[in-house]
């Protein structure tokens, strides 16, 4: 016999029915209206008011609909993280670099936001992407002057914030400072207090503002010693090989060196390669420091002397700034990162005769 029941509609025991706004304000006892505005931290509620509509949400379980809320307010509920640095800079083969690091930390910032976080790898020709990207906001690290990222998001009125102050001193962009400048300092003191004379500076190409402030630093601190200035730049795309052959034409030119300075950390790892093939001890005949302490510098062959930036904290900061800017806080700009600390490895202690 044909059974010509109709289906119920009724939501299974499987599938629960989803809770709305509607139950949070009869729980509470409040209108649609507070609910909304407590819920997403909106107009006039009373304090105790907005604790309880919170603490009733909590208890009943209840999620926001993004989808319709997104609809609704037309936000994308998500943030990007952009680096103008090639990945065989900022990533490597480990695909754990700077950049990677800075994400993980920046993920989870945005996730008690309420945000999502999309990572955009350095891509040439990524301009299509840019134009497509569906974000509140953007997070871009150490950018290079008049970087076309930055400029185009501008262009489509999405905020930005930089890990790393700007080269460009007319570019008013919101910024986290890593004080770049320390960092060189450090890192230079320390090779003098080791006995480094000859003191060789090797830096990216690009115009950064860390690579600026570095060179600024060295060449303040060689005047101040009475030492002579080495400098020789390498192009990012490179990697680790363009560290490698800058090495090699750098002791050629100036066999003499006992110290390398080397804030790229893929330079500073290519640059142990070239000692190694010049048949140059590291640290006895050749100190080498670098500025990212990451895991380039921990597995070198030996451990790489680095700065610790602490970029947890940087990264914190960051999406802190970022938000206050999407919502309509702009009254910062520059925000000053933690103080940047040297960890001393073996790259940079050499063994004293006895």
């Amino acid at each position: 016999m044909k059974d010509n029941k109709k289906p119920s509609l009724q939501p299974s025991a499987s599938a629960p029915r989803r809770l709305t706004i509607k139950d949070v304000a009869h729980a509470a006892g409040v209108s649609l209206t507070t609910v909304s505005h407590a819920l997403n931290d909106r107009g006039y509620v009373d304090p105790d008011t907005r604790a309880k509509v919170k603490r009733v949400a909590k208890e009943l379980g209840y999620r926001p609909n993004l989808r319709a809320q997104r609809l609704r307010t037309g936000k994308a509920n998500s943030i990007a993280l952009l680096s103008s640095m090639p990945f065989a800079v900022a990533g490597g083969s480990s695909r754990l670099g700077f950049m990677m690091e800075i994400a993980a930390i920046a993920a989870e910032a945005a996730l008690q936001q309420g945000q999502a976080l999309i990572l955009v790898p350095h891509l040439e020709g990524s301009r299509q992407l840019l134009n497509e990207l569906d974000v509140d906001g953007a997070l871009v690290v150490e950018p290079i002057a008049r970087d076309p990222q930055i400029l185009r998001l501008q262009e489509r009125g999405i905020t930005v914030v930089s890990i790393g102050a700007l080269a460009d001193k007319d570019l008013l962009i919101p910024h986290v400072d890593l004080q770049s400048g320390l960092a060189g300092q450090l890192l230079l003191d320390h090779l003098f207090s080791q006995g480094a004379r000859r003191i060789a500076l090797l830096i990216g190409s690009e115009q950064r503002h860390s690579y600026i402030e570095m060179e600024r630093v060295y060449s303040s601190f060689v005047r101040e010693h009475g030492l002579r200035g080495l400098v020789i730049k390498a192009d990012e795309t490179g990697g680790e090989e363009a560290g490698r052959v800058a090495c090699r034409q750098l002791f050629t030119d100036e066999p003499g060196i006992d110290a390398l300075c080397v804030p790229v950390d893929a330079f500073a790892t290519g640059a142990i390669k070239a000692l190694t093939e010049l048949g140059r001890k590291v640290p006895d005949d050749v100190m080498v420091v670098t500025r990212y302490d990451g895991l380039r510098a921990r597995n070198s062959k030996p451990p790489l002397t680095a700065v610790n930036l602490h970029l947890e904290h940087v990264s914190s900061l960051a999406v802190d700034l970022l938000f206050q800017h999407i919502c309509g806080d702009t009254r910062c700009n520059a925000v000053l990162g933690p103080a940047p600390t040297l960890q001393i490895r073996e790259s940079s202690t050499p063994r004293r005769s006895e």
